[in-house]
C-alpha cells in the first residue's frame, strides 16, 4: 500500500495494471505474484465509500493535482458530478490534470458542493487559500494524522459535514485487504486500529 508522493511511481513500477489504475495514472496498492507486480488504485472506491452520499449532479473543487487528486478527480467524474475543479499551487499541474479528466482548472478555488483536500497541507506545514471561499456543504480531508488540520478546521466553522483522513485511510485499505485476501475486513476493527495507531491510549 503506497502514499504520497509515490502513488504515480508506484504505477510505473508495476508489470500490469487494473483499468482504474491506468486511467487515472496512479496506484496505491501493488500486488506482488509469480506473475509480477500488479498495479490498483483503491483511493477512487475508498473516497467514495468513505464520502457515502451521491455525487451525481453536484459540483466539486479538488485542492491539489498529484496521485491522490487523480483519484479524487477520476471517481467524482465517474460518479456523475456536474463539474469538477481543480486547483493547484502550480497552475500548470492544475492545466494539465484537467486536461486529462475533462475537468476544469481553476486559478483560485470557487464555491462547490464538494470540496476534497488531496495537498499536503496538514501532513506539512503550509496554508491554503481558503479565506475568501465559504465552507462547503461537504467537505473530504485527505490527510490522515490524527491531529486537526487547517482545512478541517476551515471546514468546521462553516458548519460543513467533513470527512476525515482516517475513514479515507480505512476505507481504500479495506479494499486493498479484500484484493490481497479474498476477504472482506471489519471496517470498525481497521477504524481502531488506525485510530489506536494515531491516537495510542497509555
Amino acid at each position: 500500500n503506497v502514499t504520497i508522493p509515490h502513488k504515480v511511481a508506484a504505477l510505473s513500477l508495476a508489470d500490469s495494471a487494473s483499468a482504474a489504475a491506468r486511467e487515472i495514472g496512479a496506484a496505491n496498492t501493488l500486488t506482488f505474484s509469480n506473475e509480477g507486480i500488479e498495479a490498483e488504485n483503491t483511493d477512487a472506491g475508498g473516497f467514495l465509500a468513505a464520502l457515502d452520499e451521491p455525487v451525481a449532479g453536484k459540483r466539486a473543487l479538488v485542492l491539489g493535482a498529484g496521485g491522490a487528486a487523480r483519484a479524487v478527480v477520476w471517481a467524482l467524474a465517474e460518479a456523475g458530478a456536474a463539474e469538477v475543479s481543480i486547483w493547484n499551487r502550480t497552475p500548470e499541474r492544475a492545466d494539465e490534470l484537467a486536461a486529462t479528466f475533462h475537468a476544469r482548472a481553476v486559478r483560485s478555488p470557487e464555491p462547490a458542493d464538494i470540496v476534497v483536500n488531496c495537498t499536503a497541507v496538514g501532513l506539512h506545514d503550509g496554508t491554503l487559500p481558503l479565506e475568501r471561499l465559504a465552507p462547503p456543504p461537504v467537505a473530504v480531508e485527505m490527510v490522515y494524522g490524527g491531529a486537526a488540520t487547517p482545512f478541517g478546521d476551515w471546514a468546521r466553522t462553516g458548519g460543513s459535514r467533513v470527512v476525515d483522513g482516517i475513514e479515507i485511510l480505512v476505507r481504500q485499505g479495506a479494499l486493498s485487504f479484500a484484493r490481497w485476501t479474498g476477504l472482506e475486513p471489519s471496517l470498525d476493527v481497521m477504524r481502531s486500529a488506525a485510530l489506536g495507531e494515531i491516537s495510542p491510549h497509555p
